[in-house]
């Protein structure tokens, strides 16, 4: 198969690169590809084009830097693990080879599928099955091999589970003097820039980025519907009810009107129907009208069609004699080819022919074929309209021959369960939109807006003088979809990435309002400026200052007892302190001040003073000791094994972050 699908060109240009990492390029045509699967894939998800981009790329990004591994370590699939895990237990075509009624995988029956696509040389469909099966399977494969490697290489020496099982166990009591920061003002600290950058250049492995960002400030202006707006889509539904209400062919009248709901052009039973004012409308009797009602952001008629008695669900079984593929367009034989052969098996059918081996030999549907054609008890609506009236339609034992867009079926109804009313309803929606004048409003204010503000000072005035909220978007990434929570905004995010740092956007619809923005910052790579670690680091460096100020000005003498009279403050106790939990009951997380109290230095003597995550403590150990153990040595060594263990599942983010990466989709998207 693999072999079939060969690794043909594409509809780009083999100079379109996506990205290159560590040398390898990424293909536009090939990550194209890509995307339209995973679009497929993850349609039914609500899952947008955009949404996907990204996802497809880290994907992309993560196999190669992987196979590089792999290949640096001789990893491989041979062509018998590969049959072995396609056929296996753990096979990824299990749900397509497994008899619903034994839960048995067909293996055979598999092998021999794989064997006519192959036989067939249908292109497409081996290319299909190659990426859907094949691929990833060698992929997943060659991940658990690189995986089980990582974790047979844990290794925990005896001395360390000792060492853990000693830290996990001790346990001490001590007497201690604490002075908060928060008794000192924060307005009585300043923090600098340049406070700022000294201790990001002294801790630059926890500020270091990956990529630039930027930040914008914008002011909103509505563009939403208005009362007017809504009134005016409530005139036009009213205006089309008569005629509504009198089409003898409701799919012909809404084609020609159009409607926001489609219309399903069969029936439903009233479990399966979920829409607003459900009740009412099911009570309605045939030709009968309801609404207009408000639905989402819809006006809405509803009309009933017509009611009939069907079942809840169906067992049928048929034989398929394609004409077209649905998902390709290709066709599979032409029309009247097609009806000759599925009349002359009816024919055989009506002279006594099985049924079972007519599937068999002619049928083109492979999620039936294997079952001898059977259906079991599916609901309404499942399958496609003729197919499905047929079914719901006729009763038990009618047999006979519907055309549907995949070819001609002759179908037999074996089994039917529950009759109830089922309706044909068609919704006459019209969205209730914002007019040309409430658009144009909006945009002539945010045209004045924009027009007067041409740096910070005249954007912040202006946003003043007109009571506008300024909003802010930060950490923005030059192939980012979305601005904070404003979706569907790529036209946005290229205008940040193309202006420079204050500049101000023309007025930009974004749903429903209409948004002026200016670019307030720009954060290169690398470590980060002073504005943007600001918010992460300014109170602990505030913290800093405050604990120079309480040990030089505070806190003196040489006991616990001295240097609590000087600071105002009392001789406290801790007792029954953890070497492993680094918590001070009454205080909180002081990891700094617990290990001092171990330390046998400061064993009945006062330490000297310590800056920790809350305030500055002078400490006195006054016991250490050992509990008694909560687990048993082989527990410690499976916690510190697994410990590790996860950490081997960090290993595609290590490789990641060692590799060159070349990232060029703003070129394209």
């Amino acid at each position: 198969l693999q072999d079939g699908a060969g690794r043909g060109g594409s509809a780009f240009s083999n100079s379109s690169v996506i990205a290159k990492v560590n040398g390898t390029s990424i293909e536009r045509g090939a990550f194209e590809e890509r995307l339209k699967s995973q679009e497929a894939m993850y349609a039914g998800q609500g899952a947008t084009r955009d949404q996907l981009i990204g996802t497809v790329y880290n994907m992309e990004v993560d196999n190669i830097v992987l196979n590089q591994e792999f290949e640096k370590l001789g990893l491989t699939v041979s062509a018998k693990e590969l049959n072995d895990i396609l056929f296996g237990e753990n096979s990824p075509l299990r749900q397509e080879f497994t008899d619903p009624k034994t839960g048995e995988f067909k293996v055979d029956d598999a092998k021999r599928a794989f064997a006519q696509i192959k036989k067939s040389k249908n292109a497409e469909q081996i290319k299909m099955i190659n990426s859907g099966y094949i691929e990833p399977t060698i992929q997943n494969s060659l991940r658990n091999k690189y995986q089980n490697l990582l974790i047979q290489s844990v290794y925990i020496p005896k001395w360390m589970v000792e060492k853990q099982q000693a830290d996990n166990n001790a346990v001490a009591s001590a007497s201690y003097v604490y002075y908060p920061y928060v008794a000192i003002a924060d307005s009585s600290v300043k923090v600098t820039e340049a406070d700022i950058n000294n201790y990001v250049k002294k801790h630059s492995n926890e500020f270091k980025k990956e990529e630039e960002t930027r930040s914008i400030a914008y002011v909103t202006f509505s563009a939403a519907p208005t009362s007017a707006d809504s009134a005016a889509t409530l005139a036009q539904i009213n205006d089309l009810k008569a005629e509504f209400a009198a089409t003898p062919d409701a799919a012909a009248f809404l084609g020609k009107v159009g409607t926001e709901l489609a219309y399903y052009n069969s029936y439903f039973g009233g479990s399966r129907i979920q829409v607003t004012n459900k009740d009412s409308i099911t009570r309605l009797p045939v030709g009968g009208l309801f609404g207009p009602y408000v639905d989402g952001n819809n006006y809405v008629l509803a009309k009933m069609v017509g009611i009939k008695q069907w079942p809840d669900s169906v067992t049928v079984r048929h034989i398929l004699i394609g004409t077209n593929d649905p998902q390709s367009g290709q066709q599979v034989r032409d029309d009247s080819t097609g009806k000759k052969l599925v009349d002359s098996i009816q024919t055989a059918i009506k002279n006594g022919a099985d049924f079972n081996t007519l599937v068999a030999k002619y049928s083109d549907d492979g999620g039936s074929k294997e079952k001898g054609g059977v259906y079991d008890y599916f609901p309404q609506g499942q399958m496609v309209i003729p197919f499905n009236d047929f079914a719901f339609d006729n009763p038990v034992g009618a047999k006979g021959v519907v055309k549907t867009d995949f070819g001609y079926h002759y179908i037999e109804v074996l089994g039917q369960k529950n009759r109830a009313p089922a309706y044909k309803i068609a919704y006459l929606a019209k969205p209730i939109i914002s007019s040309n004048e409430t658009m144009n409003e909006a945009n002539t204010a945010a045209a004045s807006f924009a027009s007067g503000a041409k740096g910070t000072k005249e954007f912040n005035d202006n946003a003043s003088k007109l009571a506008k909220p300024i909003l802010s978007a930060t950490e923005i990434k030059q192939n980012d979809f979305t601005v904070g929570t404003m979706a569907n905004t790529r036209s946005l995010v290229r205008w940040i990435y193309e202006n420079k740092e204050g500049a101000v956007s023309d007025p930009t619809e974004v749903g429903d309002q209409i948004i002026v923005a200016m670019i307030t910052n720009i954060n290169k790579a690398g470590l980060m400026g002073a504005n943007e670690a600001r918010p992460l680091v300014e109170g602990l460096i505030r913290n800093d200052k405050k604990a120079k100020i309480i040990i030089d000005t505070k806190m003196k003498g040489s006991s616990l007892e001295e240097i609590a009279k000087s600071s105002g403050t009392s001789v406290l106790r801790a007792d029954s302190l953890s070497f492993g939990s680094g918590f001070i009951n009454g205080v909180g997380n002081e990891p700094k001040i617990v290990g001092a109290v171990f330390n046998k230095a400061i064993q009945g003597k006062s330490s000297d003073l310590i800056a920790g995550n809350s305030g500055v403590f002078a400490v006195k150990g006054e016991t250490i000791a050992a509990k008694p153990a909560d687990a048993l040595p082989e527990t410690v060594k499976q916690a510190l094994i697994q410990n590790r263990k996860m950490a081997t599942y960090r290993s595609v983010e290590a490789l990641r972050k060692a590799a060159t990466v070349k990232d060029y989709r703003f070129s394209f998207y």
